[in-house]
């Protein structure tokens, strides 16, 4: 093979592998995709997965526990623990794949195929949290909110008037 041409595929091997990286990867080499074992709880919307380390759920927001105390965050921080802490999850790194504090930006699904994040929502335990581009699920998450809210659950209940 020509010396031209091997030089030739090997940039445009590492453009491919570059283009990747941006588009789907965290840049760390991990995959976009994939599945995981929780390791620990941080609260109620951030946990350490196997192989990724410390990950923040997308599109939603539980109350603080650290630093301050909001109305329902040890809830909030219970009910994920009970539903994640060493459980197998399925996840997929958002299009801004870490945040400022290096924590890896991801959906999670249950082994049954529930999404967690949504459940945060719906179940009251979180309020929506959109910060572009990670929007894929925004709307959901907003019209499980207004449900929650609407029906009094969770936080909607413990913290009105607060």
């Amino acid at each position: 093979m020509p010396r031209y041409v091997a030089a030739v595929l090997v940039v445009a091997l590492a453009a491919a592998l570059g283009a990747r990286s941006v588009a789907g990867g965290d840049g760390d080499g991990a995959p976009s995709r994939g599945s995981a074992t929780v390791t620990r709880v941080v609260d109620g919307d951030t946990a350490v997965l196997a192989g990724i380390g410390k990950a923040r759920f997308i599109g939603v927001d539980t109350p603080e526990v650290y630093g301050h105390r909001d109305c329902f965050g040890p809830q909030a921080s219970a009910y994920t623990k009970r539903m994640l802490d060493g459980r197998r999850v399925r996840y997929v790194i958002g299009r801004e794949p870490r945040d400022r504090y290096g924590r890896a930006l991801v959906y999670l699904w249950l082994a049954d195929g529930r999404f967690f994040n949504q459940m945060l929502v719906s179940q009251g335990y979180a309020r929506p949290m959109t910060i572009a581009p990670n929007v894929e699920h925004a709307e959901l998450f907003t019209r499980q909110a207004r449900t929650a809210r609407e029906r009094g659950r969770g936080l909607w209940e413990a913290c009105s008037g607060r």
